[in-house]
Order: structure tokens, then sequence, then C-alpha cells
């Protein structure tokens, strides 16, 4: 009896803990941690107009909008940084539902107008992603689904084939099944002032940029179709009321390999797509004489062939080349087109360690016909970890 009734204690102990535990905890999220640390060093010849001073953008990496035209061609400027150095943290987790989300937030330096080259070239960080992933939904910011990364030329410069490619990084929710994603990614408008002028930027828009994108591959070669639907937005009166107009685009783009070599092209083009091509050479709408706003057509393509010479050696050569059709009496001398073409080699010195040459001619062309040209020699070392 008295056996019994140890045992029937015991048996309702052990049920009792069981009903009072808690579900079973989430694993121990996993961190990792990675990135590279980059030299750049280059000269820059510019064939018309002065060069920018230190501090500009364009001193750092090629931006298509700012080479100079017209003008007295000046003298060859050098500069070293190391601003592109980059790195970025993972995180990777089971919840207590079983699912896996994970997680990532990566910086650099590259982009933030603080510092100087003075004397200790300080330069803030900046914030490139900061994105989860679960199950099959993306939240956080991220790069466009209307970009498709695996075209990305090896470049010695910060992007290479800059002026005719989709380039953009922005917050969004994203939903992929299989090679299918769809996504709704933060507006942001561009427009030009009637007759030209500055650039306005406005956050008008009620509706969020739509994109979807479908990757695909047949034998060698891989490819995407992309598509974006968007509403471009601005109060143009100042009277509270937004003008609008609608802008759509559509992207190809495919790799080609050829065996340790490949070929990489894009082709994107559309209406009200400016701040999506280009590094925003473009804007996605200019103001009418009637105080409405009109999307701007822009065009753009890629092509870039990798040649692997051994497994040290390896060179890039990229073109790339953006156009507007501008209504000049309403967008006044803006950039008609831009192009550049960049050869580059790499030497593999160890598995984490690079060095790269890169010589690059780079055009621009505005509506007036006034023009210019930019030639820069490009050297770098980096070492990721």
């Amino acid at each position: 009896m008295q056996q019994q009734l140890k045992k029937s204690l015991l048996a309702s102990a052990v049920l009792g803990g069981l009903l009072m535990a808690p579900a079973q905890a989430a694993d121990a999220p996993k961190w990792s941690f990675g990135g590279y640390v980059k030299l750049d060093a280059f000269m820059s010849d510019y064939g018309e107009g002065t060069a920018a001073g230190s501090g500009n953008l364009g001193r750092q990496f090629y931006i298509p909008s700012l080479t100079p035209v017209g003008g007295t061609g000046d003298d060859a400027v050098t500069d070293f940084h190391a601003r592109q150095s980059r790195f970025w943290f993972d995180a990777k987790q089971t919840l207590d539902n079983g699912e896996t989300i994970t997680g990532r937030i990566e910086l650099d330096f590259m982009t933030v107008p603080v510092g100087d080259e003075r004397i200790t070239n300080s330069y803030a960080p900046r914030l490139r992603q900061a994105f989860i992933t679960y199950g099959k939904w993306t939240f956080g910011q991220t790069w466009s689904n209307f970009q498709e990364l695996s075209i990305l030329p090896e470049s010695v410069d910060f992007i290479g084939a800059t002026d005719g490619m989709v380039f953009v990084r922005q917050a969004q929710v994203r939903y992929t099944d299989g090679n299918f994603s769809v996504a709704l990614e933060n507006p942001e408008t561009t427009v030009t002032p009637f007759g030209g002028g500055a650039r306005i930027t406005s956050s008008d828009s009620v509706m969020p940029d739509f994109t979807v994108k479908y990757k695909g591959k047949t034998g060698d070669v891989s490819w995407a179709v992309a598509g974006l639907v968007r509403q471009l937005a601005y109060d143009v009166t100042g009277t509270g009321s937004d003008e609008t107009t609608n802008g759509y685009g559509v992207s190809l783009s495919a790799k080609w390999q050829l065996g340790d070599n490949d070929v990489r092209a894009s082709f994107t083009t559309g209406k009200g797509i400016g701040r999506y091509m280009g590094l925003n050479t473009f804007n996605g709408a200019v103001i009418d004489a009637n105080g409405e706003l009109e999307a701007i057509k822009t065009s753009g393509m890629t092509l870039a062939y990798r040649h692997v010479w051994n497994d040290k050696y390896r060179s890039n050569l990229v073109y790339s080349y953006g156009s507007a059709d501008n209504d000049t009496v309403l967008t006044g001398n803006a950039t008609k087109s831009t192009q550049r073409i960049g050869f580059n080699i790499m030497y593999q010195a160890e598995q984490r360690l690079t060095f790269g040459a890169e010589i690059s001619k780079a055009m621009r062309e505005v509506e007036n016909g006034a023009d210019g040209d930019l030639t820069r020699l490009h050297f770098m070392a980096m070492y990721s970890f």
C-alpha cells in the first residue's frame, strides 16, 4: 500500500511538472560576422570641366550624373580611401513554433558626407542592409526585387556597370516562392522642375512601389524577368493636393556560363523609373506647363565578359549605357545619356586576398549637346574575412 502511494505521488508530480512546464524554448541564435577591408587608390582625369572637391561622392566612386560637361579640362587628381570597407552581422534561430528566422545588418562608410581628408579621414558608418527572413517572407531594407544581383560584374570600382543597371536598396515587404517573388517597396519620387533645374525629391506617394520577378535557367543560361509599377506624386502647387502620374518598367537580365568564364547582360526600360537606374542619373518625372507631372522614359543596358586565365588571374570587360527621352522644353539641359567602358585584371594572391587594377572611360552628354568624359586608373587591395 505504501509502495503504491509512493508511485501515485511520483506520477502526479511528473504529470504536474509536464503540465506546468513552458513550451520548448527557442534555440539560441547562431551569430556570424564577415566583411572585407579594402583600399582604393585612383587617378581621375576630367576631359571637360573642373574636378569636384575631395568630399564629393564622384571622387569616391563612379557616379554617371557627376561627370563634368562643358568648360576646360582639369588636371588629373589622385584619391586614396578605405571607405568601401564593409562588415555584416548575421543571426539565425529556430523559434518556438519550429520555424527558422534569419536577420542581417550590413554597414559600410561609403556615401556618408561626414568627414574630410585633411587630418584623420574619419567617416561615419551607413546602413546598407537590415532585414529579416521568416519562411517565405522578407521584411526590411535590402536589394530591390526589381534588381538582379547575379549579373553584377566584378569591378575594382564600387559598382562598375552603373549607367544602365538597376541598382537600388530600400525597405520592403517581399514574398518569395521558388523562382517567383513579389514585393511592396518604399516609394520615392524624383522630379525635374519645369524648364529644368535642381532635382526635387518628393515623399508624397501613397501607394508603395510594386515589383515582381521570375528567375529561370535554360542550359548554361540563368535569366530573370522583373517588372515595376509605381505612382509618382508631388504637390506642385503647394495646396496640399498632390499631382500624380504612373510609372512602369521592365528589366531583363541573363548570365551565360562558358566553363570558368561568363557573359552577363541586362536591358531595362520604362517610364518614371528614374531613381531605379544609373544611380538616379535621370529623374522619374518632370513638371509640365500645366503644373502636372509627366513621367520620363529611360532605358539602359549592360554587358560584361569575365575571363578566368588561371587560378590566380582573371579579367573583366564591362560596358554600360543609359539614356533618357527628355522633352527639352520641359527638362532644359538635362542629362541625355551616359556610358562607361572598363577593363580590369584581378590577382587572387590568396583565397581571401585580392589585388586589382582597372582602367575606365566614362562619357556624359546633356540635351544642349555639351559633353564631358572621365578617364580613371584605379587600383585596389582587399582582404575578405
